[in-house]
């Protein structure tokens, strides 16, 4: 006679009731549709990239949003990187959301200036990123007064950016729409 209740058998039952409410509880199975899910492997990539669902690598760059993109495909990345090519960069980190040009003027000047940018968030509107510009005025090589510069040109220098930055995403839109996007992955092209 087999008895249920044996010390063998109850650990067996707890493990495997442990493993299986383990395994549950991970989320490895979401219902999805198959119709809504293109079986080619280029399709769903196309798909992801209209979506603006970026690409993913397990958790590389997951800070809780379970959305990460690559610093090619924000339009306001590429945009704002464009706009400032004029100036030496500091720190352009895409994790942190910043970029931030060294000091730089003109030949003849003893004023410097330095113009930082942050990124709020991935889409394209007026509250999406804010630039801020220090100004940097030496008298001698040790006297030097630095202020934060509030004026039209910071509007000025955002406005610029996000209008590269719909103009690129346009473009990527309508490159998408026409099957003519150049977008890599490892052995794919499409």
């Amino acid at each position: 006679m087999i008895k249920i209740f044996d010390s063998k058998n109850i650990v067996l039952i707890t493990i495997l009731l442990t493993f299986s409410i383990t395994l549950n509880s991970c989320g490895i199975y979401r219902k999805t549709d198959a119709k809504e899910i293109p079986t080619n492997a280029n399709d769903r990539i196309i798909k992801n990239v209209k979506e603006g669902k970026g690409f993913k690598i397990g958790n590389v760059g997951n800070r809780g949003s379970g959305n990460f993109q690559f610093a090619s495909s924000n339009p306001l990345w590429r945009a704002s990187l464009e706009k400032l090519n004029f100036a030496p960069l500091n720190n352009v980190d895409y994790a942190g959301g910043i970029i931030v040009t060294d000091w730089f003027s003109n030949e003849n000047s003893n004023e410097e200036i330095k113009i930082t940018i942050r990124f709020l968030t991935n889409e394209i509107r007026s509250d999406a990123i804010n630039v801020i510009i220090h100004k940097k005025v030496c008298s001698t090589q040790n006297n030097c007064k630095t202020t934060k510069i509030d004026n039209e040109l910071n509007s000025e220098i955002k406005f610029e950016i996000l209008k590269k930055a719909a103009q690129i995403n346009n473009d990527d839109v309508a490159k998408i729409k026409k099957g003519t996007g150049n977008y890599k992955l490892p052995g794919k092209n499409f």
